[in-house]
Formats: structure tokens, C-alpha cells, sequence
């Protein structure tokens, strides 16, 4: 993106983490300050509750659009991460989100892909567990499995010793 940016002229690149990453191991966050990346929502001291009631405000149709952390986050720490298995994540997270699914993070742990969804819509995915069963397959996962304590955020990071 630096590269790109230095070809266009454009000075600073700014990126969307706010308070809300702030209490959780985010590495992201190191190469964010030590590549001079600009937080402007953290740098304003807005969290993601904050930032969706201010775009509610603004009209803007992003308002309540679930979060997306980077793909990058979607891997057990250790394993090493290509574009084809970056693909194959957002492949099989388009599909939960075809299916109906609000909140989806498809986790992955060599070839085992443990999918979270809320707990709520745990019911839904006996109706198309075959059809999310065969496409995670297909994109090269050998076990596909429902985490049943449901999707939240940080959830890799539950190995990591706490401080």
C-alpha cells in the first residue's frame, strides 16, 4: 500500500481500528505504528459503538454493518498465511453470509476450519450444514466444525497467556 500510495502522491494511509481494539493482542496494530499508518478513530479515542451511532446519524447505509477483522486474524498463530488460504476464508465466510448468518469468522487450524456464528443462529446451520460442510471441503479444509461457545471477537488470542 506504501508503494501504491508513493505512486499517487498520497501521503498518509489511514487505517479503521478504534478503542475497542485496544484491550485485546492485536499485532496488526504494532506494524500499523511502526509502518506510520494513521489511526484516525483510535487517535480520536472513538469506539465501535461510538463510530456506528455517529454514522446512524450521518445516513450513512454502513451503520450496522457487521465488523471485519483482517483475514490475517483468521489463522492459529504459527500457521503460515497464503492468498490461496486467504481466498479460501473468504470463500467460505461469503457463503455463511449467502446462507443468512449475521456474524460470521470461519477460524482456521491447519486443515481443521472451526466456524463461529452467533449462538442464536446455531438452529439455521442444521438446515445447510451439508452445503457449508461440502463447500469448506472443496476449498481444501479436511474437518469443518461449530464452535459451540459461538463467534466473538479475539478468539485466537484465548491460547495466549494472560498478563
Amino acid at each position: 500500500m506504501k508503494k501504491k500510495a508513493a505512486e499517487l502522491g498520497i501521503e498518509n494511509i489511514a487505517e479503521g481500528s478504534n478503542t475497542d481494539d485496544n484491550g485485546d493482542y492485536r499485532p496488526g496494530l504494532i506494524a500499523v505504528e511502526e509502518q506510520g499508518i494513521k489511526s484516525p478513530l483510535r487517535y480520536a479515542e472513538l469506539s465501535k459503538a461510538e463510530i456506528r451511532e455517529l454514522s446512524k446519524q450521518m445516513g450513512l447505509p454502513t451503520w450496522q454493518k457487521p465488523s471485519f477483522a483482517c483475514l490475517a486474524s483468521r489463522f492459529v498463530y504459527g500457521e503460515s498465511i497464503t492468498k490461496e488460504k486467504l481466498k479460501a476464508v473468504d470463500s467460505a465466510e461469503q457463503l455463511l453470509f449467502k446462507l443468512g448468518f449475521t456474524q460470521v469468522r470461519v477460524r482456521v487450524h491447519g486443515k481443521l476450519a472451526r466456524i463461529e456464528i452467533p449462538n442464536g443462529e446455531f438452529e439455521k446451520m442444521l438446515g445447510c450444514r451439508e452445503r457449508v460442510y461440502e463447500h469448506l471441503r472443496s476449498l481444501g479444509f479436511v474437518y469443518v466444525s461449530l464452535d459451540l461457545g459461538g463467534y466473538r471477537t479475539g478468539s485466537m488470542n484465548e491460547v495466549l497467556e494472560k498478563k
